[in-house]
């Protein structure tokens, strides 16, 4: 049974930073795709940066420059380096993993950034 476990999240002023944390737990095969969505109030889920096991990376527009993803394939971790964060970054933050033919998600963060 996979899990994931998100941490990291907290309040920050506009223009800091924080880090985010995501541990995998169970079998996740030799080839992922490990990923950070984040969803707003009233909004939608959207992707905010994923990575391959490979290190393959893409970055949401809004977010590029910004965040940086990264992974430990041994530790099976992934992590979000979130800096010059803004109001908008707002949002409960999700970590994703992607195996074929399977989706798992961890249980969100909260990232809330004042202004």
């Amino acid at each position: 049974q996979v899990q994931l476990v998100e941490s990291g999240g907290g309040l920050v002023q506009a223009g800091g930073s924080l880090r985010l944390s995501c541990a995998a737990s169970g079998s996740i095969g030799s080839y992922n795709v490990m990923g950070w969505y984040r969803q707003a109030p009233g909004k939608q889920r959207d992707q905010v940066a994923i990575i391959s096991s490979i290190g393959t990376t893409n970055y949401a527009n809004s977010v590029k420059g910004r965040f940086t993803i990264s992974r430990d394939n041994a530790k099976k971790m992934v992590y979000l380096q979130m800096d010059s964060l803004k109001p908008e970054d707002t949002a409960v933050y999700y970590c994703n993993l992607k195996l074929i033919g399977q989706d798992y998600w961890g249980q969100g963060t909260q990232v809330t950034v004042s202004s």
